[in-house]
């Protein structure tokens, strides 16, 4: 009898607690309808300090219901690394107040992108891990864009880098380099955790870590990453938890300057943007703002390439001002285009550390029918090389003309073939490969090797086409 009577108290004082649970829960999110609750519009801690009992673990266990309730294809776990995310998050209400108002223009555009490579949609909130939704935002190494592509893997995934563009800062073309970098780190990973901590630190280190940990769980595999990648995952299922659940923690949405009605023309001309601008009574910055990748201020179109102008949505008295700048005004601007070199800070430093030796110099008459580019295998250089070295304008030579050509081994080379041929290393990944050579993309090695996945095997042999 005493023993039933011990059990009755105990389940009696646990429900005492529990309703204590619901009650403080209840309170604390309904703290944003109350109209001046002093946590709205401040920076303050979303979720009170409190110290260590069951209240903390009452709260723990509402961010997981949160989680699961929003998850959809990349499952979103909760654990105490997520938890010191959430609370970093939380309590930077103007960083996401902005991102909630950039959103609303950048969302659909990642949005259509990873529809038409059938990415989760969820993945577009690494933007804000990333860059903060900054498209001129550059890290520490280099890294660039929106998408934070460092130099190589957007060249490899056909991103344009020259004088004129840098297109790891265009919305939309780095958009759908991502959503393509997506698709084949989950084929070859298979599980989006991975594939997302693999855009950090690239599929190879992920794949070492799967090695090392003996499996393809992220958590177990954790302590094998870079420590940046470690807490990656983290940062990136906080971010979705902080924008869904923006309203627990009193953040509101600040609005954006960007325009979220636009029109978009393609053009074949050079084209002045801050022209433009002044035609269309907008501010300069504005107009940038929404074409963030051109360098100069500068659309360089051409026939062979077409370029994109994001322009605010037209009215009736703006056309014929934008038909007289796309076709009639003349740009004084140099029309050459010249490829950008890699901005790697690790490459850079590499280069800067490699012992330099004296480069022999060779002059070089050309004979009848020689093209740069023959000239340029003769030798093993690189033709914008000789037209550096010479000061060329152009591709034309005339038999006779003496070039100055700089190179370390001026051993005539053999005739070369079409493609290189490479023989796969363990850990190697399409996207690595494809950035060691000039002109290769991931697109070009699957397609010349009739890959339908981005999976290799150590030893295959592929055929890299030298463009």
């Amino acid at each position: 009898m005493i023993k039933k009577l011990l059990f009755a108290s105990i389940c009696a004082c646990l429900g005492i607690i529990s309703s204590s649970f619901a009650q403080q829960t209840l309170k604390l999110d309904s703290l944003p309808k109350i109209r001046n609750n002093i946590f709205i519009n401040t920076d303050t801690v979303a979720v009170p300090a409190v110290s260590e009992n069951p209240l903390t673990m009452g709260q723990n266990f509402i961010y997981k219901l949160r989680l699961d309730s929003i998850a959809k294809t990349v499952p979103l776990p909760y654990n105490e690394y997520v938890q010191q995310y959430i609370d970093i998050y939380a309590k930077r209400k103007d960083m996401f107040g902005k991102m909630m108002g950039l959103s609303s223009y950048y969302f659909p555009i990642f949005d259509k992108a990873l529809k038409d490579y059938n990415i989760p949609q969820e993945i577009k909130y690494l933007t804000i891990v990333e860059s903060q939704m900054n498209p001129h935002a550059i890290s520490r190494v280099g890294a660039t864009g929106i998408w934070q592509f460092m130099f190589g893997t957007g060249k490899a995934y056909g991103l344009k880098m020259d004088n004129f563009v840098d297109e790891r800062k265009d919305p939309i073309q780095a958009s759908y380099a991502a959503a393509a970098y997506f698709r084949d780190a989950f084929e070859e990973l298979g599980d989006w955790l991975l594939a997302i901590a693999a855009y950090n630190c690239g599929k190879g280190n992920v794949n070492r870590a799967i090695d090392k940990a003996g499996s393809r769980d992220f958590w177990v595999i954790r302590q094998f990453l870079p420590k940046e990648t470690r807490n990656y995952v983290p940062a990136f299922i906080a971010a979705v938890y902080v924008m869904n659940y923006s309203h627990k923690h009193q953040i509101t949405a600040q609005a954006s300057n960007m325009f979220l009605k636009t029109d978009t023309v393609q053009t074949t001309r050079f084209v002045s943007l801050a022209t433009l601008a002044r035609v269309l009574n907008i501010e300069e910055s504005a107009m940038m703002a929404l074409n963030p990748s051109y360098k100069k201020k500068i659309v360089n179109g051409t026939d062979d390439e077409p370029k994109r102008i994001v322009m605010p949505k037209l009215r009736d008295i703006d056309y014929a001002g934008i038909y007289d700048v796309l076709n009639n005004q003349e740009v004084e601007v140099d029309m050459k285009v010249v490829a950008a070199g890699t901005d790697d800070v690790r490459d850079l430093r590499k280069q800067k550390n490699k012992s330099v030796t004296a480069s022999a110099v060779v002059f070089h008459k050309v004979t009848s029918g020689q093209s740069l580019n023959t000239i340029a295998d003769k030798f093993g250089v690189e033709v914008q090389d000789l037209r550096v070295w010479n000061g060329l304008k152009s591709k034309t030579l005339v038999p006779g003309q003496r070039l100055k050509i700089y190179a370390k081994n001026h051993k005539p080379l053999k005739a070369p073939s079409s493609f290189f041929s490479y023989k796969v290393k363990m850990g190697d990944t399409l996207s690595e490969i494809a950035e060691r050579f000039d002109g290769a993309t991931v697109q070009s090695i699957r397609r010349d090797n009739n890959l339908s996945k981005a999976g290799l095997q150590a030893g295959m042999i592929l055929k890299i086409s030298k463009g």
